[in-house]
């Protein structure tokens, strides 16, 4: 059976620790510049930092890290809706763990996140937000999609390519590398 597990330069688990803050406090940072912006209002948002929704291709340390980030991200900027919160960050999370999953098909990754939020963050706007109904929700499901097609897809994408031809930069997250993801690089 291959080995999948990660080692950490210097073995440390201070550094996954370090990495996934460094990795919720991009993605609050890149949150607020969207909000900023003004890109997370309107029928179709776009949060800049769901990009980072494919780091977890490089290191674990960028589940809890995007997880956090978004839960930061939902208190400080969402709706204020106990439910937005949760059911946003829970669609995340899902979108990092199946990105992991799926880690050896890198121009798959940001699909998961795409596909768990369109799912969901309508559902929950259906269900907690008393002007929605569920006619809506084929029309809602597109809006975030496309959101998330802009940002985890294009925006994610380029970081995902632009991370592999740069393996130096993509060492900052964590230093993890992955045996399996070790091996392929070199024999391609």
């Amino acid at each position: 059976m291959k080995n999948n597990k990660i080692r950490f330069k210097g073995g440390h688990k201070t550094r996954f620790i370090t990495t996934a803050a460094m990795i919720a406090a991009m993605y609050v940072a890149l949150s607020w510049v969207s909000q900023l912006l003004g890109l997370c209002s309107g029928a179709i948002q776009c949060r800049i930092s769901e990009a980072l929704c494919v780091l977890p291709i490089f290191t674990t340390a960028a589940i809890p890290g995007v997880t956090l980030g978004c839960l930061i991200t939902n208190l400080l900027f969402g709706s204020g809706n106990p439910f937005d919160i949760a059911f946003g960050t829970l669609a995340s999370l899902i979108g990092v763990l199946v990105c992991y999953a799926i880690r050896k098909l890198p121009w798959a990754a940001s699909v998961p996140t795409i596909l768990s939020n369109a799912l969901i963050v309508p559902a929950v706007l259906i269900l907690f937000f008393p002007d929605m109904n569920w006619g809506m929700y084929g029309l809602l499901a597109v809006q975030v999609g496309i959101g998330e097609l802009i940002a985890c897809g294009v925006l994610g994408t380029l970081l995902l390519f632009f991370l592999k031809r740069h393996p130096k930069i993509a060492g900052t997250f964590g230093g993890a590398i992955r045996k399996d993801t070790a091996e392929a690089e070199n024999a391609g």
